[in-house]
């Protein structure tokens, strides 16, 4: 039999994780993105955060008073990807590591869904830059699909039967 305190205490964790983990819901872009830019935008600070957009032919990110273009025609290749980042952060995830038995380490395990976004591009002067972006889910693959349509170009999408021919060209060793 399970006591008051025992039921009261398992319900607050609950519903502290409710509250911490939020529900990734596939997103249709409307609109700008708020995104976090990791690296590779010139005149950015990694770690930016801001809006993503896709509009006349340009990939245009805003972060504060400073925004940076980049021409969709002068990407060679936009690759999406899925990742997970910690839901508990900051200083509270810090502070949480000093609990007893090892009991703040739990939150570590806690991780919200993202998508990634990865832009590899030439500038005026035909130098090659990288971008990486995380946003919400179900974001990424619309701004490919936006960045496509205005004139980028990608590589993982070329060639589709490229992967079978090579393994159809190869012989099988077992044979019947």
């Amino acid at each position: 039999m399970t006591s008051k305190s025992t039921t009261v205490l398992v319900a607050a964790a609950w519903l502290f994780i409710g509250l911490v983990i939020p529900v990734g819901n596939a997103q249709q872009v409307s609109g700008p993105v708020k995104v976090v830019q990791l690296t590779g935008l010139v005149g950015v600070k990694d770690n930016a955060k801001g809006t993503l957009s896709v509009e006349n032919g340009q990939l245009h990110f805003v972060h504060g008073k400073t925004s940076s273009d980049v021409s969709a025609s002068s990407i060679q290749d936009v690759v999406t990807g899925a990742d997970s980042q910690r839901a508990v952060g900051g200083t509270i995830g810090l502070m949480s590591m000093a609990a007893p038995y090892g009991g703040g380490r739990v939150l570590s395990l806690f991780r919200t869904k993202i998508d990634t976004l990865t832009v590899q591009y030439r500038d005026a002067d035909g130098g090659l830059h990288g971008a990486i972006f995380t946003m919400p889910v179900g974001t990424s693959e619309v701004i490919k699909k936006e960045l496509l349509a205005q004139g980028a170009h990608t590589t993982s999408d070329k060639e589709p039967g490229a992967a079978s021919s090579v393994s159809s060209s190869t012989p099988n060793k077992e044979q019947k």
